[in-house]
């Protein structure tokens, strides 16, 4: 199950300072297709926990992340590596497209 991300701190320390690559689903509640693609992101969140964290942001509760990082239509689904951005994929995708996202990093 993916992780939610709360506070801007939390932002910073489970995905910024992370020793491992992080995908980071942006979304909101009101949001339809998020709602589609949240199974897909905690699937991926147990067959890849350990090599990649994955967790999500609401986008209403922690707006200026999502300003931050360009945030322009949800869902987006960011990978970081090192605190930096590494790939992005705006709007509902399928789930081949995200573990290539994670592949291509993870080196599998």
């Amino acid at each position: 199950m993916a992780q939610e991300i709360r506070t801007v701190e939390e932002f910073e320390r489970e995905v910024l300072a992370s020793d491992i690559p992080v995908l980071v689903d942006f979304w909101a509640p009101w949001c339809g297709p998020c709602r589609m693609l949240a199974p897909t992101i905690d699937k991926l969140a147990e067959e890849y926990a350990g090599k990649v964290k994955v967790v999500k942001v609401n986008t209403d509760e922690l707006p200026m992340v999502a300003m931050q990082y360009g945030i322009r239509g949800i869902p987006t689904v960011m990978l970081f590596v090192n605190g930096d951005v590494a790939d992005v994929k705006v709007g509902l995708q399928p789930e081949a497209v995200f573990r290539d996202m994670i592949e291509r990093v993870i080196g599998e």
